[in-house]
């Protein structure tokens, strides 16, 4: 990971997770005796990244606290309303000014995302490319519907999943997040779409299957196999 710019991780932990039928925000949930946020740490830690900040809900600072006792220099901020807005209460939290930083934002659901792969996001961060998303091939064929009638069948060649991290350069990020608060007219559906709306491109690379987002109880069992 490189130290030059600084490497900074935002992880959006404050959803309430109800998909997967617990009774505890998502990113508590236990997988091999570890919470999801902390599987999530540990794989930022081990990619290298210099900081990071996890974004959790107000009312429980004092369980993520505990949780992460190990990880005296991890960050604790108090998400707000939509993920967009906590993850904006991320940026603002950002301990540099510098706009080259490189910034990963990513969800604790996905706490099997391999350390490699996180820093093949951050690396490709370089020269004029300030936003990186990882993704992977559509295996299934995709329909467009309204009400319940297909529309059209779009190219599966020409679509992607897309998962987290994803890596932004600080200043592009923060642009991003201003015009949106602005503005907030358009659809959010990821960190990247708000990078898209300022036109600027965002670059793709290859992203892990590991890297599953654990939201239905489903889900967890499979990521409980892949450990």
């Amino acid at each position: 990971m490189p130290t030059n710019p600084m490497v900074i991780a935002i992880i959006a932990a404050a959803g309430q997770g109800t998909r997967l039928g617990a009774d505890l925000p998502k990113a508590y949930v236990e997988l091999a005796g570890q919470t999801l946020m902390e599987h999530s740490v540990r794989a930022m830690i081990d990619a290298g990244v210099d900081h990071i900040i996890v974004v959790i809900m107000p009312a429980m600072e004092k369980t993520a606290r505990r949780i992460l006792t190990n990880y005296p220099d991890v960050q604790l901020v108090h998400g707000a309303g939509e993920r967009v807005d906590s993850v904006w209460r991320g940026i603002q939290a950002i301990p540099t000014t510098d706009d080259d930083a490189v910034v990963l934002i990513h969800d604790s659901a996905r706490a099997l995302t391999p350390p490699d792969m996180i820093r093949r996001v951050a690396q490709a961060v370089t020269g004029d490319v300030q936003a990186v998303i990882p993704v992977l091939p559509v295996a299934d064929t995709i329909k467009r519907v309204a009400d319940t009638v297909v529309v059209d069948t779009p190219a599966r060649a020409d679509l992607r999943i897309v998962q987290t991290p994803q890596a932004f350069r600080l200043g592009t990020l923060r642009e991003a997040n201003q015009t949106y608060f602005r503005d907030p007219s358009f659809a959010v559906t990821d960190d990247a779409s708000l990078v898209e709306h300022l036109n600027i491109p965002v670059h793709c690379v290859p992203g892990d299957p590991r890297a599953l987002k654990i939201t239905t109880p489903i889900d967890l069992t499979l990521a409980a196999a892949l450990l």
